[in-house]
């Protein structure tokens, strides 16, 4: 199982999502642009500066990586080309499509709470509340479930069709469950009230006319005297 686990993951991506970003570069102290924002996955080594990349890993393979609410995140159309990012939920912000490389902090949620909130996605590892029916919230918690169950991989286009199929699933499961949670509620209403209630209800409701009145003859009131 875990020589399986490890031909799905390609041998970059656990230092990849170990690694601190955005420090100051060590060589470019004085520089302007000197956060450490890039990862190399030819070389698998530290993160390094738009000025490194010139420098030290011009035809290498990089990535950027970007910070959205003190959390690093991949652009989408990047991370794309050499990893499959399917059954991990995606996010558009400042209008580029981008994916968590590691799980968030959150507070604990219990599955009656998600369920009065109307959560109806969750994480399979941490249970973060996703927008879609999606299977993870981050790369990180997808290399966690491919160690878990092997049912996934990071291999690019080596199991589109099988995160198809269990996207579809999830929906139609969540459909099932929806739908049957207003059937027994529908049940438990028509439980409260008995047959002869409500045909007692019904027929002490008095009927409604809507007839009207031919107007009289107006009287005037004498005059006080």
């Amino acid at each position: 199982m875990k020589l399986q686990g490890e031909m799905m993951v390609p041998p970059w991506l656990e230092s990849l999502l170990s690694t601190a970003f955005f420090t100051i570069c060590p060589r470019h102290r004085d520089t302007p642009r000197n956060e450490c924002n890039m990862y190399c996955l030819d070389c698998m080594d530290d993160a390094f500066c738009f000025y490194c990349r010139s420098s030290r890993h011009k035809d290498h393979l990089v990535l950027q990586i970007r910070r959205s609410s003190y959390h690093d995140v991949v652009r989408v159309a990047e991370i794309q080309k050499v990893l499959d990012i399917s059954g991990v939920q995606t996010y558009v912000i400042n209008s580029a499509r981008v994916l968590f490389l590691n799980e968030r902090p959150q507070p604990k949620i219990s599955s009656s709470s998600s369920s009065s909130k109307g959560v109806s996605y969750l994480c399979e590892i941490c249970s973060r509340s996703l927008l879609d029916p999606f299977r993870f919230c981050s790369l990180g918690c997808k290399l966690v479930g491919i160690r878990k169950k092997g049912d996934t991989s990071f291999v690019v286009g080596s199991n589109k069709k099988n995160e198809e199929e269990a996207m579809k699933q999830r929906r139609e499961g969540i459909t099932a469950t929806r739908l049957a949670s207003k059937q027994q509620g529908d049940d438990e209403e028509l439980r409260e009230r008995s047959p002869q209630e409500m045909y007692t209800s019904s027929a002490s409701t008095p009927p409604h006319f809507n007839s009207r009145r031919r107007k009289g003859i107006p009287h005037r009131a004498p005059f006080a005297s």
